[in-house]
């Protein structure tokens, strides 16, 4: 089975990162920072935040479901706020999207907030809300269930450091993943954390006997030369010891975001 973690940066860099997420053939793709804008019929939009514009692919997850055909999508949005053409505002939503090839049913799955509630009138103040995606598979060809789940963590203006939020976060979670996962199974967790590798997030996910592939295997960059700034991690994959590791790579090229895919090859 393969699974790719990533942000992917609201679609920014639409052509490679859609020819990546196509020809990467992953069974499962766990992507944050994706929109959806119902009713728009534009391509491009603006986003705007404390002085910094991106643009921002309107549909992009509708482009993504129209690109793997194969899959099962799920769109989790955790804010509906205002992207623009030019100064008209047109109202957007934004969070995880989770795809699954069909030959993998899904036997159970939740979704949850990790921090804050949904917000319906605006992406609101820093540090927004976010949300968390737990699915759990059976593969028929090996004949036994997998969990998988993904986040993107909180972003708070001050840092990465760790905060009474981020610890909430993790609890909440672990508390998620308890909800879908059952006695013995594989367990996989990825996304953008937005934590420093010490984060006692990681504490926490390890009562679950999780450890991160990130770190345990010497990598020390998640992001790609959009991302000019340090600290270099804020993405994570981590897996329980029955988990069989065939490849792990933070993927460095093609840079398809701001954002390493991180790629898994398990058994």
């Amino acid at each position: 089975m393969r699974i790719v973690s990533l942000n992917a940066w609201g679609g920014l860099l639409y052509e490679p990162l859609m020819r990546y997420l196509v020809d990467v053939d992953a069974d499962v793709l766990c992507l944050q920072e994706v929109g959806r804008t119902p009713g728009s019929q534009a391509n491009w939009l603006i986003y705007r935040d404390h002085g910094v514009e991106l643009m921002q692919r309107v549909n992009f997850f509708e482009d993504l479901k129209a690109a793997l055909p194969a899959h099962d999508a799920f769109f989790l949005p955790v804010a509906r706020g205002d992207l623009f053409d030019g100064d008209r505002p047109i109202a957007s939503e934004f969070g995880l999207a989770t795809f699954v090839r069909r030959t993998h049913p899904i036997i159970g799955h939740a979704a949850g907030f990790v921090h804050g509630e949904f917000s319906a009138g605006g992406y609101g103040p820093h540090p927004r809300s976010r949300n968390a995606h737990c699915i759990r598979l059976f593969d028929y060809e090996r004949g036994y269930p997998i969990t998988i789940a993904h986040m993107h963590g909180l972003r708070d203006l001050e840092g990465k450091g760790d905060t009474p939020a981020r610890r909430q976060q993790a609890n909440a979670l672990v508390d998620l993943i308890r909800q879908v996962k059952k006695d013995g199974d594989r367990l996989v967790v990825c996304g953008d954390f937005n934590v420093l590798p010490d984060s006692e997030t990681f504490k926490i996910l390890g009562g679950l006997g999780l450890v991160d592939l990130v770190t345990s295997g010497g990598h020390d960059d998640t992001r790609t030369s959009h991302y000019r700034k340090q600290p270099r991690f804020a993405d994570y994959m981590l897996v329980t010891p029955n988990v069989e590791v065939i490849a792990f790579d933070p993927i460095a090229e093609p840079e398809v975001s701001d954002h390493r895919a991180l790629l898994l090859d398990l058994r």
